[in-house]
Formats: C-alpha cells, sequence, structure tokens
C-alpha cells in the first residue's frame, strides 16, 4: 500500500471511479451544447460572425460584471491583443509572474517586448504586490508620464498578474502600486471565471481591476468550447479597438476588403460560440459542484494532514484546479509517480517561465516562493462532479 493510499481511495470514492483513469478536469456537456450547435449548423454562420459570437459577449460580460466583452479564438490571443492595442512592443517591458502557464510569457514576448519576473506570493500562488513594491523601487524609476528600469533604460509599460488555479491575487494592492508608478495593469485571468474576492465589502469578479483581462475557454477550463477566449473590459474605445484588431482590423463594406491597421484572425468562430453559450448556461452549477469538491478535500485534508490550497479570507476562488501542498521535491515526485500509476491524473505546477531556454535570460527578483511552490504544489482531479 502506497503512502498516499488513503487520497487515492478518497478521490475514488468522491468520483465515484473505483476502477479506470480519473481525468484532471473533464468538461461536461449536459445543457444545449448540442442543440445550439445544431443551430449554428443549420444557420450556415459557422465562422467568426454570427448571432451566437454576439450573444456569448453578451451573456459573459453580464455574468463577470464587465461592461464590454470581445469574443476570441483563445486565452492567449486575448492576452496578446491587449497588450499590443495599448501599445507594448520591443522598446517596452511588461511585469508578470514566473509561476504560470507559459502563455503568459509567449503573450508578452509575441509583441517583442520582454517579460520581468516577480515573486508570488505563498498563499495566493499569484504575484506579491509586496516583492512588486520591492522591485519597483530597486529596480525602477518614475519619469513624468511612465516609469522606466534602470538597469535597461526600456519602459516600464503593464504588468500581468495571473490568478492561479482561480485564486485571487491581491489585485487591488497591485492596481495601487501601477497607479503610482504609472503601469497598466492587465489581469490574465484565463483560470478564474467564475472566481471572486471582496471589493469594500461588494462581490466582485476578477478580471475588472485592470485596463482589460483575458479569460480562456480551453479544454480543460471551467467552462469551454474547444478552445476559445474572451476579453474583458469597461473601456470602450479600448473594447472597439480590440474588436477591430481581432477581426484583421477590416473595415466594414458590404464586398471590399480593406484593412487600416494590423490586425489578428482571433475572432471566436460562431460555431464555438454555441458551445460556449451553452456552457455558460451551467456555470453556477459546475461553481456550486466544485465549490463542494473543494470543500471535500480540504475537509479530508485537514483530518489527514495534508496541506491544502483553501481560499483566502475575503475571496471565493471557482477552485478551477484544487491544490496541496506537499514537504519537498522528492515527496511531490513520489506523489506524482504513485498517483499517475494507478490512474489518478495528478499534475505539478509548470515548470517556471524564466526556467524555459527563451525566457532564462529575462530578469527576475530571485522568485524564491515560486520555487518553493514549484518543489511542492501538485494538483488534485476538479472535474464538476454532474452526470
Amino acid at each position: 500500500m502506497s503512502d498516499f493510499a488513503l487520497l487515492f481511495e478518497f478521490i475514488r470514492e468522491l468520483y465515484n471511479t473505483p476502477q479506470g483513469i480519473i481525468p484532471l478536469h473533464e468538461p461536461r456537456f449536459n445543457g444545449n451544447e448540442k442543440k445550439y450547435l445544431s443551430e449554428c449548423i443549420d444557420s450556415g454562420f459557422v465562422s467568426s460572425v454570427g448571432e451566437f459570437v454576439n450573444k456569448f459577449e453578451q451573456e459573459i460580460a453580464k455574468f463577470c460584471g464587465s461592461k464590454y466583452a470581445v469574443a476570441t479564438s483563445n486565452g492567449t490571443s486575448s492576452l496578446h491583443a491587449i497588450l499590443h492595442a495599448i501599445g507594448v512592443n520591443q522598446e517596452r517591458e511588461v511585469i508578470t509572474q514566473a509561476l504560470s502557464f507559459i502563455a503568459t510569457s509567449n503573450a508578452i514576448a509575441y509583441t517583442g517586448a520582454t517579460p520581468v519576473y516577480v515573486d508570488v506570493d505563498l498563499d495566493t500562488l499569484s504575484l506579491s504586490p509586496i516583492a512588486l513594491e520591492e522591485f519597483l523601487h530597486s529596480n525602477a524609476q518614475k519619469l513624468e508620464n511612465h516609469t522606466i528600469n534602470k538597469h535597461t533604460g526600456k519602459i516600464i509599460e503593464a504588468c500581468v498578474p495571473m490568478h492561479t488555479f482561480g485564486h485571487p491575487a491581491r489585485i487591488e494592492e497591485i492596481s495601487r502600486i501601477c497607479k503610482e508608478w504609472n503601469i497598466l495593469l492587465i489581469e490574465d485571468a484565463a483560470e478564474s471565471l467564475g472566481s471572486y474576492y471582496f471589493k469594500n465589502g461588494v462581490k466582485t469578479h476578477t478580471g475588472l481591476e485592470g485596463i482589460a483581462s483575458a479569460l480562456s475557454f480551453n479544454g480543460n477550463k471551467t467552462i469551454t468550447c474547444g478552445g476559445g477566449g474572451v476579453i474583458l473590459t469597461n473601456d470602450e474605445a479600448l473594447a472597439k479597438k480590440l474588436k477591430h484588431i481581432t477581426t484583421t482590423a477590416k473595415i466594414p463594406h458590404p464586398y471590399e476588403y480593406y484593412h487600416d491597421m494590423l490586425g489578428f484572425n482571433y475572432r471566436l468562430p460562431n460555431l464555438n460560440a454555441a458551445l460556449a453559450l451553452a456552457q455558460l448556461e451551467q456555470l453556477p452549477a459546475f461553481l456550486q459542484s466544485k465549490l463542494e469538491v473543494a470543500k471535500a478535500y480540504e475537509d479530508f485534508c485537514s483530518k489527514n494532514g495534508l496541506e491544502f490550497i483553501r481560499a483566502r479570507k475575503d475571496t471565493m476562488p471557482n477552485f478551477w484546479l484544487n491544490a496541496i501542498k506537499l514537504e519537498d521535491k522528492k515527496q511531490r515526485d513520489d506523489f506524482l509517480a504513485q498517483s499517475n500509476t494507478s490512474g489518478i491524473m495528478t499534475r505539478p505546477i509548470w515548470a517556471l517561465n524564466h526556467q524555459n531556454p527563451m525566457y532564462i535570460h529575462c530578469q527576475h527578483n530571485g522568485v524564491k516562493n515560486s520555487i518553493y511552490l514549484q518543489d511542492r504544489i501538485v494538483n488534485l482531479p476538479s472535474s464538476a462532479r454532474i452526470s
């Protein structure tokens, strides 16, 4: 019997799967998916134009509390489009966290800009406002309308924190620091659809503190349309620009093809939007189920000497991926080997972004918390229990 046998037995009971593979995060298609897909196919509008795209944008904006939503092909394209739209280029730098999926850094690099890595908090697993402020005081200089990196001379244009596993970052504190230093705040909310924090006592969805944010609907996300993403913003002019450049910057005309700036073919197809809309209708039920799964894990861990990554005070995470923290890298590796060999899919945190060869040259502040977490965190099966 393995060292983690009790946990493995618990997971199999939790998902009522005595044998076979338990996925890390499996999509649930129990609503109007087939109906809406059939309607979309019958309409003939299956590409980047169609009523399902328009309806999905309206409904996701309403759910999140954003004035505007722009549907895109995936979360990475959403983040890239935002950065491009605000003028990030090869003469700029963007602060982010090394502890993130590689897409965060890739979106920055697509603009030609250089990522700069700041450490995370141990409880949120997301960008630390204390580390951010310390980094800026040590490495940056305020000028009249912007901030430069004293070591490179480049303007630090933006800051992109990521709400890791759906746990809200200390985004209000990060926002205050960014405003003080004239740095634009963009939220990587790819993992945090349905995650909230309390702002002055008011429940607030992630992704609304900065000038814009990016959501993802990849196959393993809380809701999915195979791929897909959305940009949230309360800035009307920015929303119009983002919709324009994500639709190849084509000037509307009945038949002529004219494009007035560099654009991208990033629009979400109507076919995917049909699937996304059906999923969005079920989101409250998914979130409730995932909350129950997280509570079951937390109760089990508290009784069995395991450290569960729980909700921070004044936050309501979506618990996209549940996580535990083990004693060290050896125990982490033993756990990963035993669980996956036994048919229970578990995963470590990603390789820190600056450890990948294309970003190994990038400036960072030591990221000691990120390294500590990388050696200890594992994700547990986290699908909603809806059949």
